[in-house]
Parts: structure tokens; sequence; C-alpha cells
């Protein structure tokens, strides 16, 4: 404990009287012809350096001043991941506001809320497509001042401002009067917000995280620890800026480091920016690793099988040697010698092929990672670790690194951290990442956290001798069968969507004699899949009933059944035509189950599997 404490105070003297504001300007100073920011522009990149980014900060910041926005005003923002959105954040907390991204998926009501809640006063939205969602509740949100739009503002709304007018508007100011826009920035404190984050609520209405320049700063020194990356590393902007992982990695981080962000403005387009980009540190959710494992998987198997065996045989020296890396491990002469070998002969240029060749850190978390998906892309030589955390902890709290890692598990203890298990289970923890509860929502907060500082995770989770830690599942979600057994629905899912067929995958039985799994097909893979069997189907919904997809599928839920004991094994199973989505209300925007609104929705179907 002694030595966690040490290391603490050690970090909080790091970042003593820093803010975001602050760093902007080392990093400006430091390296104002370094490039900061660049978003794609046909077939290149149209690229900020810092020093053009802090003025363009600056600018905004006077612009936001000039409409009249005051210290501790929130500034709501809308659109994809480009510069203009780290830009406007930041240009609002430059001004002494509080940036709060919101999800591009929340719906209407959702976004009413949030914006009530957090009173915001201005909006940035990105165009058409994110007025949509605004649209039907801007009549209900009073506190509005004005609605800046990137592109597509309404002609003749005296509501709306054009981001061409904005910035024309900052630069204005900014030259008449400098030291205005100098005293705001230098009066934002440590303990100042600097962004609220909404969790994206898997039941009821979103709450909103305050956290600090404190809490932030100190995020970004224990990631900087964690990852041991270079000054100045290139990497891409993806997921959205609502979530805090992103947040961390690719807005806050790269003050620091001044790293060069890529955005990727579609998803869909993250295979290609991946290759051109060449990221030194990548973090995706687990569905990104399936999606990107699946896509990979189909490639090979276009290959002669001569080259597949090739290739098996290579990912098994890759896998052996990450494996033997591991915490306690040992690299031998024989297994460096067969890794060497795989890795000159194909390893390297797989790795290469998918844009991971100057990769020196990759992560996961917000769900666990499949064990067939981390050992994937071990083969590849690839150390895909976990990182686990919260909004509520800004991030990660614990994390394997590249040079200490242990898998299948979330890691130890970030620097400076302090965690507990409660008797229940409950992972509880202690450190100036904590927020310090939820905004306007008291009862809520002091659940959340206790008189001592301790915050609940609602996680279930344990920890090895050698400090590493691992998740079972949320406190909430565990099914608890007719019969009494404690069931970690996580597990059974993990298990089944190891085949790259299924989607996602639901599991059911609190409460009832036996699990039951309610399964959808995976987009991406499944036609593919029938295409290559000679299966003629036009749609996902034609394809969950062809008796090769069932077969298959069946095939695949006895082999996650092979790995369960009898009490998690799936005794029935039901596959959709269907595929879900945040937009189909499933997912959460991070891709989370919404267990609640899946039974509900679907209540039928796993009454169904329970009949006969």
């Amino acid at each position: 404990m002694a030595e966690v404490l040490e290391v603490r105070a050690k970090i909080e003297r790091q970042i003593a009287g820093r803010t975001i504001c602050g760093q902007l300007k080392q990093a400006a100073e430091q390296h104002p012809d370094a490039p900061a920011y660049s978003d794609p522009d046909g077939d290149g990149w149209r690229t900020l350096t810092y020093a053009q980014a802090r003025q363009r900060v600056l600018e905004i910041a006077a612009a936001f001043a000039e409409l009249g926005l005051q210290p501790g005003e929130s500034v709501a923002l809308m659109m994809i991941n480009r510069s203009e959105h780290v830009l406007a954040d930041l240009g609002a907390v430059h001004a002494g506001g509080v940036g709060c991204t919101v999800y591009s998926t929340f719906a209407p009501d959702q976004i009413a809320f949030v914006a009530g809640d957090v009173a915001a006063k201005y909006v940035v939205l990105g165009g058409p497509a994110e007025l949509a969602r605004w649209q039907p509740v801007l009549d209900r949100l009073d506190t509005l001042r004005k609605i800046i739009m990137l592109e597509g503002a309404p002609a003749g709304d005296e509501r709306f401002m054009t981001w061409a007018d904005f910035l024309e508007l900052g630069r204005a100011r900014l030259a008449a009067d400098p030291d205005q826009v100098e005293a705001r920035w230098r009066a934002v404190t440590p303990g100042d917000m600097v962004t609220v984050l909404y969790t994206s609520g898997t039941t009821g209405m979103p709450k909103g995280v305050p956290l600090t320049h404190t809490n932030v700063l100190y995020e970004v020194a224990a990631t900087d620890r964690l990852t041991s990356l270079p000054m100045r590393g290139t990497q891409i902007s993806y997921l959205t800026y609502a979530h805090i992982a992103e947040r961390i990695l690719s807005l806050y981080l790269p003050l620091v480091k001044a790293s060069h962000v890529h955005f990727c403005t579609d998803l869909a387009n993250l295979g290609a920016t991946l290759g051109q980009v060449k990221p030194m540190m990548f973090f995706g959710v687990p569905r990104v690793w399936e999606k990107m494992m699946g896509r990979l998987l189909a490639v090979l198997a276009t290959q002669p099988e001569e080259q597949q065996a090739a290739v098996r045989e290579a990912m098994k020296a890759g896998l052996a040697y990450v494996r033997a890396g591991q915490y306690g491990g040992t690299i031998t002469p024989e297994i460096q010698a067969a890794y060497d070998q795989a890795d000159a002969s194909l390893l390297a240029l797989i790795r290469g092929m998918i844009g991971f060749d100057r990769a020196e850190w990759t992560a996961t978390g917000a769900a666990p990672l499949p064990d067939e998906v981390q050992n994937f892309f071990a083969g590849l030589g690839l150390k895909v670790i976990d990182v686990y955390g919260m909004t509520e902890t800004t991030g990660a709290f614990t994390g394997n690194s590249p040079a200490c890692y242990r898998l299948g598990t979330v890691g130890r203890a970030e620097p400076g951290v302090e965690i507990r298990i409660a008797e229940d289970g409950e992972l509880l923890t202690r450190s100036p990442l904590n927020t310090s509860g939820y905004l306007n929502r008291p009862e809520a907060s002091a659940e959340l956290v206790d008189a001592d500082g301790w915050l609940r995770t609602g996680d279930i989770g344990t920890v090895d001798e050698d400090g590493f830690y691992r998740v079972v599942d949320r406190k909430k979600e565990l099914i608890i069968t007719a019969g009494g057994e404690n069931i970690s629905p996580a597990e059974i899912e993990n298990h089944l969507k190891q085949h790259p067929l299924i989607g996602q995958a639901l599991a059911y039985g609190d409460r009832r004699p036996h699990p039951v799994a309610v399964l959808t097909l995976d987009a991406e893979v499944a036609p593919g899949w029938a295409q290559a069997r000679g299966i003629a189907c036009a749609s996902l919904a034609e394809l969950a009933e062809h008796p090769e997809v069932l077969k298959e599928v069946d095939s695949a839920v006895e082999a996650a059944n092979a790995k369960l004991a009898r009490v998690q094994q799936v005794k029935r199973w039901a596959l959709l035509g269907t595929e879900w989505t945040a937009e189909t209300e499933e997912l959460t925007p991070s891709l989370k189950l919404k267990r609640r609104i899946i039974h509900a929705k679907y209540a039928d179907v796993i009454d169904g599997l329970y009949l006969g």
C-alpha cells in the first residue's frame, strides 16, 4: 500500500497545477511544426500542425466568449471524428467552458435529457444528419443560445450560425482583444470540469459523469507509463468522443506525446485507414477486433491450401512466442528462433497488410475480448492486451502493458490506484481517477462512491497471486438459475461468439432451469461464408433459416458448450434473421448488450425456447 501511495504522490506532483489548456500551449511551443490533426481529403490528408491547431483553438475560444459563454457553462457537440470536433471541444475549454460530446445514436428524447441535464448553452453539430436528431426537441431546450453548424445551417434562422461565420467571429475578436482569451484559459484550474460524459445507458436515461483536468491528466500520465510510446507517434481516431477511451487516447494523450492523430470519419474505412496510417498505437472494443479477425480469415480462406497451412504453422509460432512472453514466462531460444523465422517469412507481411507493422501498443476494453480473438492476433505476433475501467474512473484503472501482461486478464492496477474486492466479489477502487459523482444525481452518487472514496464498479472480479485482475461479469447481470446456480452470461456469450458466423449472442436463464441463447449472424462474415459453400441467399433473414447455416451454428453451440460447466451449457438457442446495432437499440453506442431491451423485445423468442 505504501508503494502505491508513493507512486500516486509522484504522479500528482508531475501533473500539479497543470490543465489541458496549459498542455496544449506546451505542445505548440515545443513542437510547433509537428503534425497534430489530419482529416481525409480525397486521396490524401489535410493537416494542422500543433501551432496551427492552438491558434484555431484560441480563435474558437474567442468566438465562444463573444457569443456569451461564461466560465463553467457547457457546450454540447455531436459530429463525426474530425479535427473540428477536437478544436471545438478544446476551444470551449479554453473559454472556461465544458465540452460534452453526445452519442450520435441517442434518440431525440435522450438528447433533450442530456442537453437539459448539462444545461448546454451552445451546440456544435456536424451537419443535417445530426440536426435531424436534435430538431424534434430544439423547442424544449430553453437554455440554448446558439447552434453552430459545420455544414447545412438553415438559412434565415437566427438560432443557427455557420462554422465559417463562427471562425471569422473568433479571428476578429482574438485579433482585437487577445488578452481576453489569455485571461480565460489561464483562469482554468486543475479542479475545474474539462468534460461531462454520459454513460451509454444499458438501462434508463444516461447519467452524466463530470471529469476534471486532474482526472484526465492523471489518466494520461498513468497510460503513458503503461504504453511507453515514443513522442510524435501516429494514431487513428475513430471511436466516438462520447467514449472515455477515445477522449483519453486521441484527445488528451496527444497533447502530452505530441502525436499525430488521423481521423477515420467512417468505420467502414477503418481497414483502409489502418493501411495508410500504420499507427503506433491502436485501441479497439472487442467487436472491432472480432470483425477484423473475420475479414482476415475470409481473405486467408481464398488462398491455396498450401498457403493456408503455412500461415497456420507460422501462427503457432507467433502464439507460442506471445504466450511465453507473459509475466512469469520464459521465451526460450527455441521459441525465439521459431518466431523469428515465422515473422520473417509470413507474420510481418500479414501485419503489414492490416496496418499493424509499426504498432507498439494494441489494446482492447469496454467488454471481454474472446480468447479465440486474442489468440488469433497473438498468432500474428500482436499482443492485443486488455485494460479495464469505466467512464466513472476516467477510463482504465487496470491494464496490461507490452512488457508486463497476462492473457485473459485485464492486467494489474494502474500506477497509484488502489483496488480491493468486497465480500460479494465486487471490485472497488480508489484513486485520483475517480469522478466525484454523477451530475445532478446525489442519490446515485452516494451509491457510486462511499464516504471513504471507494468507487463501486458494479463488476464481479478476481485477482491472482501476481496481482492480475479478471472481470467475471456485471454484478447485476449474473444469472441465478432456478437451481440457485450463479452463472456469468458474458462467459457463455464469449464462447458462442468464437465462431465467426455468430455476430452477437445473448445468454438468458435467470430463474429458469437452464441457460438458452438468442443469436445473430455476423453481417460481414455470413454472406461470404454462404457464397463459399454455394448457398444463394439474398438476406440475413434467409440465411438464418438455411439448413446448412443452422447446422453450422448448432456445431458452434456444441463447441461452446464443450468449454463450459454443465450448469452453464446452452440447452436451446434461436437464430435471428436481423443484425443488432445501436440504431436498432439492442446495443449501446459502445456496442454492449442492452439486456433489458433485448429481453423485452425478444420475450416471445426466449419464452419459446423453454416450451416443449
